[in-house]
């Protein structure tokens, strides 16, 4: 048997957080099992499914590297089939119209619950009978299937172990509304039927629709799949998690400056782990996990673990891979790379120090513009009159200079304040506040290099201008 799942959302918003580990779980066990991952929008609920949120769904899974192996399907586009399916249960008297009004379930639900009865659908009701009885071919129903009545659905799910629900907990759910259009329910099973899907795994808000859904993969004679409903996701408050917490779409944390490999390891560990390893390959990934593995209890999202995992993977990913991400955030806050080093370069020079790849990319600016002005709290302390001879001799000796290299560099630093009797500091972070405009850079060495000579020694004669500015004012 090929292992196949699929990942299905409803295209009604944006891909949040929970939708996101449900399709890496999704793609993480049909990899691990050599099988096929199946995208599928679920796009029955037209007045509330948009354009905009099946671009942003492809969009996101796209940017999380979860690639599928067919689709996607569009539930809009099968209608045709699902009511092939509705006509043969019919046929079969295993479904069967109804022509009770909403107006008139509303009554009778009020009437069981003044009785303290349970609120349900009951085709018995003397009420329902009568309307039904009356009725003409060609008026307005909904298609209701037949629930069985007698034993229970027992299924053992591959993280909560057995589920048992009585059918007598179950009412007859509409599989067609009366203006034609099937219902969730019903078209979830025909396309895990027709799609040859294996395991299904999501959110455990899923548990009740499973024993509904089982009762009519059997009525159609369709092979039912294994279950797997993972716990819900909180907030670092306890509370479920909301757009409170910032969990408005995947993409947002793409343009809060995280990379996608960083993401997908934080979810992995939102209910799934391997010892106390913290730190995932996507192959570790994929050779490691298994639904059985996945915890019963609720995740608490924690922004802290995932800032730290993101620095971690800027710090130690091919430098090309996020150089790929960081040009984004360079073009949306208007960074011309091409007046300045490579990406790489600069990932390699301040990765150490950001958190995300929108503070890489602020923090870099100083490589590829003039500084509009110096940093008041750095220019105060360190360009003073007393820094004018450091700057002038150091700029003297970065002028002589034709190997502008790491180790020359540092030399120049090191002689202009062995010559002027002084420690480094006293050289090093006026010419600092000179060449980046600021208190805080890489290694001086490495920022001459990335920055230039040529634009080196212009900041630095800024700086000394200001400096002389400064020590006539006095």
């Amino acid at each position: 048997m090929t292992v196949k799942t699929r990942f299905a959302p409803s295209p009604t918003g944006y891909l949040h957080v929970g939708g996101a580990r449900t399709a890496l779980y999704s793609w993480l066990y049909a990899k691990s099992q050599g099988g096929k991952f199946v995208l599928r929008i679920e796009d029955t609920d037209i007045e509330r499914s948009t354009q905009e949120a099946v671009d942003a769904i492809l969009e996101g899974m796209s940017w999380l590297g979860l690639d599928w192996d067919e689709g996607p399907y569009y539930q809009s586009k099968r209608f045709d089939r699902y009511n092939e399916m509705v006509e043969k249960l019919l046929a079969e008297d295993k479904a069967y119209k109804c022509y009770a009004s909403k107006e008139l379930l509303d009554e009778i639900r009020a009437e069981q619950e003044a009785n303290k009865e349970m609120a349900r659908y009951d085709a018995n009701h003397p009420k329902i009978i009568a309307v039904n009885d009356a009725a003409t071919e060609g008026e307005p129903c909904v298609i209701r299937f037949r629930n069985p009545k007698e034993g229970s659905v027992i299924f053992n799910d591959e993280i909560r172990g057995n589920i048992e629900i009585a059918n007598s907990q179950l009412d007859d759910l509409i599989i067609r509304r009366s203006d034609g259009s099937p219902t969730y329910n019903f078209c979830v099973v025909v396309d895990d039927w027709d799609m040859g899907i294996t395991h299904v795994v999501r959110g455990e808000d899923h548990i009740n629709n499973t024993p509904r859904q089982i009762n009519i993969y059997k009525a159609l004679g369709a092979p039912i799949p294994t279950f797997a409903h993972c716990a819900m996701i909180l907030g670092d408050d306890g509370a479920k998690l909301s757009k409170r917490h910032g969990a408005v779409s995947v993409m947002q944390y793409r343009d809060e400056g995280y990379l996608p490999n960083a993401l997908t390891n934080y979810l992995v560990r939102l209910g799934w782990s391997h010892g106390d390893q913290e730190i995932f390959s996507q192959q570790e990934m994929i050779d490691l996990f298994s639904l059985n593995t996945i915890s019963k209890s609720a995740s608490a999202f924690n922004t802290d673990k995932l800032l730290w995992l993101n620095n971690h993977y800027m710090k130690t990913s091919d430098p090309e891979y996020v150089a790929g991400y960081l040009q984004w955030h360079m073009d949306n806050q208007n960074i011309d790379i091409s007046k300045g080093p490579a990406l790489t370069e600069i990932i390699g020079a301040l990765s150490e120090r950001a958190k995300t790849l929108v503070e890489l990319a602020s923090s870099s600016r100083y490589f590829y513009e003039e500084y509009e002005a110096f940093d008041a709290n750095a220019a105060k302390k360190h360009l003073r009159p007393v820094a004018k001879q450091a700057l002038i001799l150091v700029q003297t000796k970065l002028l002589a200079c034709e190997d502008w290299s790491d180790a020359t560099l540092q030399q120049v630093i090191q002689d202009t304040a062995d010559e002027l009797e002084v420690g480094m500091g006293k050289v090093g972070m006026p010419l600092r506040v000179a060449i980046t405009g600021a208190g805080q850079s890489p290694s001086l060495d490495v920022t001459l290099r990335l920055i230039g000579k040529e634009r080196s020694i212009s900041r630095i004669s800024r700086a000394l201008e200001f400096v002389v500015a400064r020590e006539a004012a006095q």
